[in-house]
C-alpha cells in the first residue's frame, strides 16, 4: 500500500485526484503501477487501477492476471471493479471506502456479485486513514 500511496502523491503533479495503484505478481513482485491520469492524458478511463492493470498485462504478456493482487488507495468505481473482474485478479486490496462512487461494498459490490464468473478476494481498509487524508487535502484545495 505504501507504493500505491506514492503513486497517489505523484498524481498531484498533474492536478489529478491522488489515487494510486500497484499490481503484484503471485510472487509479490510489482509488475504494474499507476496513478490517476485523467487530467494529464485527457482520458476518462485514466484511473489508477486501469493504468496499473494495463502495465501488468503488458509485463505478463497476457490479459489474464490470475494469481495477481491489485493494491489501490481508494475503493474502485464500477468501471474499475469491472476491469478487476475481467482481468481475473486473485485479490483486491484497497485503502479508503468511497461512499459516493464505490463499487466494492459502498454503493455496489461488483467484484463479489455471484452472477459474474470471477470473484477476487477483497481486503479493505488498509492504511485507509492515509488515503483519506490525501483525498481530503486535495479536495479542500480545489474547493477553496
Amino acid at each position: 500500500m505504501r507504493l500505491a500511496l506514492a503513486e497517489a502523491d505523484a498524481a498531484l503533479a498533474t492536478e489529478d485526484v491522488p489515487i494510486g495503484a500497484v499490481v503484484l505478481s503471485p510472487t509479490g513482485e510489482v509488475i504494474g503501477a499507476g496513478r490517476n491520469v485523467r487530467e494529464a492524458d485527457h482520458d476518462p478511463t485514466g484511473h489508477a487501477e486501469v493504468v496499473a492493470l494495463r502495465e501488468a498485462a503488458r509485463a505478463r504478456g497476457e490479459w489474464r492476471l490470475e494469481g495477481c493482487t491489485l493494491v489501490v488507495t481508494l475503493e474502485p468505481c464500477t468501471m474499475c471493479a469491472g476491469a478487476i473482474v475481467l482481468s481475473r485478479l486473485q485479490r483486491l486490496v484497497f485503502g479508503a471506502y468511497d461512499e459516493k462512487a464505490g463499487a466494492v461494498g459502498s454503493l455496489w459490490d461488483v467484484v463479489r456479485d455471484r452472477r459474474l464468473n470471477h470473484r477476487p478476494e477483497v481486503v479493505a481498509g488498509v492504511l485507509a486513514e492515509e488515503s483519506t487524508q490525501r483525498l481530503d487535502a486535495f479536495f479542500a484545495r480545489h474547493r477553496g
